[in-house]
């Protein structure tokens, strides 16, 4: 069973800011997944082939050949910030 102090660990992993009111709303919502996981588990399957997607698909791919790359400059051409040839972006990391 899932609790809120389950769910605010989850929270904080994803660095997401959950109100109390959200907290009991989502592990409520967790608990009624795992109770209809729990229900499936009671299908019979024996006998039945693993299927990725429940229509026959078939992958279209064209065969794979090698073009001439973009020039650098023109790449960075509309960049609004570059540096020795990279995109330079804001730092992300704490």
């Amino acid at each position: 069973m899932i609790e809120s102090k389950d769910v605010m660990k989850i929270a904080k992993l994803s660095r997401l800011m959950l109100t109390e009111a959200e907290e009991d709303l989502y592990a409520g919502q967790l608990n009624g997944i795992l109770v209809y996981v729990e229900k499936l588990k009671e299908l019979e399957t024996a006998g039945i082939a693993p299927t990725s997607h429940v229509l026959d698909l078939q992958n279209v791919m064209r065969e794979d050949r090698t073009t001439a790359c973009l020039p650098v400059e023109e790449a960075l051409m509309n960049a609004p910030d570059s540096k020795d040839g990279f995109y330079r972006v804001p730092r992300i990391i704490e």
